[in-house]
Protein backbone atom coordinates (compact mmCIF):
# COMPACT_ATOMS: atom_id res chain seq x y z
CA UNK A 1 0.00 0.00 0.00
CA UNK A 2 1.20 3.23 -1.09
CA UNK A 3 0.52 6.63 -0.28
CA UNK A 4 0.69 9.36 -3.54
CA UNK A 5 0.28 13.33 -2.68
CA UNK A 6 -0.37 15.37 -5.34
CA UNK A 7 1.08 19.03 -4.79
CA UNK A 8 -0.26 21.76 -7.92
CA UNK A 9 0.25 25.26 -8.63
CA UNK A 10 -0.96 27.09 -11.16
CA UNK A 11 1.60 29.52 -12.33
CA UNK A 12 5.31 28.97 -12.11
CA UNK A 13 6.17 31.87 -9.70
CA UNK A 14 4.10 29.72 -7.16
CA UNK A 15 5.78 27.73 -4.51
CA UNK A 16 5.27 24.21 -3.97
CA UNK A 17 7.32 23.70 -0.72
CA UNK A 18 4.24 24.38 1.61
CA UNK A 19 1.97 21.27 -0.59
CA UNK A 20 5.08 19.16 -0.09
CA UNK A 21 5.64 19.50 3.09
CA UNK A 22 2.10 19.04 4.20
CA UNK A 23 1.71 15.97 2.11
CA UNK A 24 4.60 14.09 3.78
CA UNK A 25 3.78 15.54 7.06
CA UNK A 26 1.12 13.14 6.20
CA UNK A 27 2.91 10.20 5.42
CA UNK A 28 2.99 10.81 1.71
CA UNK A 29 5.89 8.32 0.39
CA UNK A 30 5.57 9.97 -3.66
CA UNK A 31 4.67 13.28 -4.23
CA UNK A 32 3.79 14.10 -7.44
CA UNK A 33 4.05 18.25 -8.25
CA UNK A 34 2.52 19.85 -10.66
CA UNK A 35 3.05 23.52 -12.51
CA UNK A 36 -0.21 24.44 -14.35
CA UNK A 37 -3.82 25.41 -14.33
CA UNK A 38 -6.26 22.43 -12.60
CA UNK A 39 -8.58 23.28 -15.52
CA UNK A 40 -5.93 21.92 -17.89
CA UNK A 41 -6.96 18.62 -19.10
CA UNK A 42 -3.17 17.76 -19.46
CA UNK A 43 -1.72 17.03 -16.23
CA UNK A 44 1.23 14.47 -16.92
CA UNK A 45 2.01 14.68 -13.10
CA UNK A 46 -1.63 13.39 -11.95
CA UNK A 47 -1.64 10.77 -15.24
CA UNK A 48 1.36 9.66 -13.97
CA UNK A 49 0.20 9.22 -10.00
CA UNK A 50 -2.82 7.47 -11.54
CA UNK A 51 -1.57 5.06 -13.48
CA UNK A 52 1.00 3.83 -11.01
CA UNK A 53 -1.99 4.19 -8.04
CA UNK A 54 -3.53 0.26 -7.40
CA UNK A 55 -6.26 -0.92 -5.03
CA UNK A 56 -5.44 -0.16 -1.40
CA UNK A 57 -3.47 2.91 -2.44
CA UNK A 58 -3.70 5.75 -1.10
CA UNK A 59 -4.15 9.86 -2.82
CA UNK A 60 -3.55 12.91 -0.64
CA UNK A 61 -4.15 16.42 -1.67
CA UNK A 62 -3.87 19.22 0.68
CA UNK A 63 -7.40 20.95 -1.06
CA UNK A 64 -9.40 19.75 -3.32
CA UNK A 65 -8.79 22.83 -5.17
CA UNK A 66 -5.25 21.60 -6.11
CA UNK A 67 -7.03 17.67 -7.55
CA UNK A 68 -9.59 19.67 -9.89
CA UNK A 69 -11.02 23.01 -10.88
CA UNK A 70 -14.99 22.19 -10.85
CA UNK A 71 -17.18 19.49 -8.97
CA UNK A 72 -17.51 17.60 -11.93
CA UNK A 73 -13.82 17.43 -11.83
CA UNK A 74 -13.61 16.26 -8.93
CA UNK A 75 -16.31 13.60 -8.54
CA UNK A 76 -14.91 12.41 -11.53
CA UNK A 77 -11.43 11.79 -10.06
CA UNK A 78 -12.71 10.49 -6.55
CA UNK A 79 -15.39 8.09 -8.64
CA UNK A 80 -12.78 6.66 -10.71
CA UNK A 81 -10.75 5.97 -7.48
CA UNK A 82 -13.72 4.28 -5.79
CA UNK A 83 -14.00 1.69 -8.62
CA UNK A 84 -10.16 1.22 -8.66
CA UNK A 85 -10.06 0.57 -4.74
CA UNK A 86 -7.51 3.63 -3.94
CA UNK A 87 -8.65 5.75 -0.65
CA UNK A 88 -8.49 9.81 -0.85
CA UNK A 89 -8.27 12.35 1.28
CA UNK A 90 -8.20 16.17 1.18
CA UNK A 91 -6.03 17.68 4.38
CA UNK A 92 -7.82 21.27 4.91
CA UNK A 93 -11.42 19.73 4.23
CA UNK A 94 -10.49 16.72 5.58
CA UNK A 95 -12.56 14.74 3.79
CA UNK A 96 -11.17 10.89 3.61
CA UNK A 97 -13.02 8.32 1.57
CA UNK A 98 -11.92 5.52 3.47
CA UNK A 99 -13.95 6.56 6.33
CA UNK A 100 -18.27 6.30 6.04
CA UNK A 101 -18.43 9.71 7.00
CA UNK A 102 -16.21 11.03 4.24
CA UNK A 103 -17.90 8.65 1.06
CA UNK A 104 -21.53 9.98 2.50
CA UNK A 105 -20.46 13.39 2.20
CA UNK A 106 -18.79 12.82 -1.31
CA UNK A 107 -21.57 11.12 -2.11
CA UNK A 108 -23.61 14.35 -1.33
CA UNK A 109 -21.07 16.34 -3.52
CA UNK A 110 -21.59 13.79 -6.30
CA UNK A 111 -25.80 14.49 -5.98
CA UNK A 112 -25.04 18.04 -6.30
CA UNK A 113 -23.10 18.26 -8.92
CA UNK A 114 -25.64 16.29 -11.04
CA UNK A 115 -28.43 17.98 -9.84
CA UNK A 116 -26.26 21.17 -11.26
CA UNK A 117 -25.92 19.16 -14.92
CA UNK A 118 -30.04 18.79 -14.84
CA UNK A 119 -30.15 22.46 -14.05
CA UNK A 120 -28.11 23.50 -16.54
CA UNK A 121 -29.68 21.57 -19.06
CA UNK A 122 -33.36 21.94 -18.55
CA UNK A 123 -32.27 25.91 -18.60
CA UNK A 124 -30.58 25.32 -21.80
CA UNK A 125 -33.76 23.51 -23.62
CA UNK A 126 -35.48 26.69 -22.63
CA UNK A 127 -33.50 28.79 -23.50
CA UNK A 128 -33.52 27.26 -27.21
CA UNK A 129 -37.40 26.93 -27.07
CA UNK A 130 -37.46 30.28 -26.67
CA UNK A 131 -34.69 30.81 -29.14
CA UNK A 132 -37.19 29.26 -31.98
CA UNK A 133 -40.09 30.69 -30.86
CA UNK A 134 -38.17 34.09 -31.33
CA UNK A 135 -37.18 32.93 -35.11
CA UNK A 136 -33.73 31.74 -34.08
CA UNK A 137 -33.15 28.25 -35.31
CA UNK A 138 -29.01 28.93 -34.04
CA UNK A 139 -26.73 26.63 -35.56
CA UNK A 140 -24.25 27.43 -38.34
CA UNK A 141 -25.18 29.75 -40.91
CA UNK A 142 -25.74 28.40 -44.28
CA UNK A 143 -23.45 28.69 -46.74
CA UNK A 144 -26.00 28.93 -49.66
CA UNK A 145 -29.42 30.83 -49.32
CA UNK A 146 -32.53 29.94 -51.22
CA UNK A 147 -32.11 32.24 -53.89
CA UNK A 148 -28.60 30.72 -54.46
CA UNK A 149 -30.10 27.51 -54.21
CA UNK A 150 -32.41 28.36 -56.60
CA UNK A 151 -29.74 30.04 -59.23
CA UNK A 152 -27.37 27.38 -58.94
CA UNK A 153 -29.75 24.40 -59.65
CA UNK A 154 -30.95 27.22 -63.06
CA UNK A 155 -27.55 26.98 -63.89
CA UNK A 156 -27.17 23.35 -63.68
CA UNK A 157 -30.60 22.22 -65.07
CA UNK A 158 -30.58 25.27 -67.95
CA UNK A 159 -27.16 26.51 -68.43
CA UNK A 160 -26.01 23.18 -68.33
CA UNK A 161 -22.72 23.71 -66.40
CA UNK A 162 -20.89 21.48 -64.12
CA UNK A 163 -21.45 21.15 -60.56
CA UNK A 164 -17.58 22.50 -60.20
CA UNK A 165 -18.02 24.89 -62.49
CA UNK A 166 -21.35 26.26 -60.58
CA UNK A 167 -19.27 26.18 -57.38
CA UNK A 168 -16.72 28.07 -57.95
CA UNK A 169 -19.28 30.98 -59.33
CA UNK A 170 -21.23 30.48 -56.13
CA UNK A 171 -17.98 30.67 -54.05
CA UNK A 172 -18.90 27.20 -51.93
CA UNK A 173 -16.87 24.09 -52.37
CA UNK A 174 -18.35 21.53 -54.42
CA UNK A 175 -19.25 19.13 -51.51
CA UNK A 176 -21.20 21.81 -50.31
CA UNK A 177 -23.17 22.34 -53.28
CA UNK A 178 -23.53 18.86 -53.65
CA UNK A 179 -25.09 18.80 -50.00
CA UNK A 180 -27.46 21.90 -50.41
CA UNK A 181 -28.96 20.51 -53.90
CA UNK A 182 -29.55 17.19 -52.15
CA UNK A 183 -31.86 18.77 -49.17
CA UNK A 184 -33.14 21.26 -51.48
CA UNK A 185 -34.15 18.58 -53.88
CA UNK A 186 -35.26 16.04 -51.53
Amino acid sequence: MTTFGYARVSTPDQNLDAQERDLKAAGCQLVFKEVGSGAKRSRPQLETMLSLAQTDDTIIVTSLDRLGRTLSDLIHLVTDFEKRGINFKSLREQLDTHTPTGRLIFHVFGAIAEFERHMIRERTQRGLAAARANGRTGGRPLLLSPDKLAKAVDLIDNQKLTLSGVARLMDVSEATLRRALKKGRG
